[in-house]
């Protein structure tokens, strides 16, 4: 037998160890695995009905990739364990004791797990929700099982432990009701300007963030010397009430220009006695 062929069987013994081959494999098979779970779950994130279902779907995945992906390293080291004749079945069952005390010693760490599942099934927040924490208001940019990450708007990253669930207030899901009071000019024909208001409230439900065409028009709120006011509703998600009060006054204020309608400014009358 040659150098060459001392060489090559060699390698075929090396090979075809267990201890070498089954490694190899079970780490590419689990691999393998949590690619495939990770994009057969991708394939949900766009199935919600509206943006809001989208998040959470998507908050859901990274929280269930997660647990696979620990899942499979237990498994995983479990078989090479086996395959060096390691008794794993000894390490299980002597697990369990060493979980009790790692359980005492670890709780925040067992809450924040649990608050993070919690989190996710009672709708506490989702990726993308504005939270406000203490002093702190940010969106929510990561959801994990032991903490959440929120970002306010100067992009500053605060990290918040899911065992704080209860001192965590989400601004997103609550409906918020914004009440316009429109003036407009005393002379001006209170038919004309309802009319103009009826024809302006479907372009304020078209406004992003307001609910389930909210905006209605409930009529005369105040006469004044100079002005008429008149009383708009809207209800919008909380967290974005000053941008679609910013967007509904723009609307008006085009639409009462396009017709005509003044609005109402203040006039100094001058006197001249002799």
């Amino acid at each position: 037998m040659n150098a060459i062929e001392k060489i090559l069987e060699w390698i075929i013994d090396v090979i075809t160890l267990k201890q070498i081959y089954v490694p190899l494999i079970s780490v590419f098979l689990g691999i393998l695995v949590y690619k495939v779970i990770r994009k057969a779950l991708g394939r949900f994130i766009h199935g919600g009905k509206n943006s809001y279902d989208t998040k959470k779907i998507k908050t859901i995945i990274e929280l269930v990739s997660n647990i696979c992906k620990y899942i499979i390293v237990i498994i995983v080291g479990v078989i090479i364990l086996e395959a060096y004749g390691i008794d794993t079945v000894s390490i299980i069952a002597g697990l369990g004791v060493l979980s009790a005390v790692i359980g005492l010693a670890f709780q925040d760490t067992l809450k924040d797990f649990i608050n993070g599942v919690t989190i996710i099934l009672e709708n506490y927040y989702i990726v993308g929700d504005s939270i406000i924490y203490k002093d702190f208001t940010g969106e929510v940019i990561e959801l994990g099982l032991k903490s959440t990450k929120i970002k306010d708007c100067t992009g500053q990253v605060m990290t918040i432990a899911n065992r704080n669930i209860n001192e965590i207030i989400n601004i997103s899901q609550k409906k918020s009701t914004i009440v316009l009071k429109v003036l407009t000019d005393y002379r001006e024909n209170i038919d004309d300007v309802e009319s103009a208001i009826k024809d302006i409230i479907p372009l304020l439900n078209k406004i992003k963030y307001v609910t389930n065409n909210s905006a209605v028009y409930l009529g005369i709120d105040e006469i004044n010397s100079n002005s008429v006011t008149y009383l708009l509703n809207i209800e919008c998600i909380q967290d974005q009430k000053y941008q679609v009060k910013r967007d509904a006054l723009k609307i008006i204020k085009t639409e009462f220009d396009k017709k005509g309608i003044k609005v109402p400014y203040q006039q100094i009358e001058v006197r001249n006695e002799k």
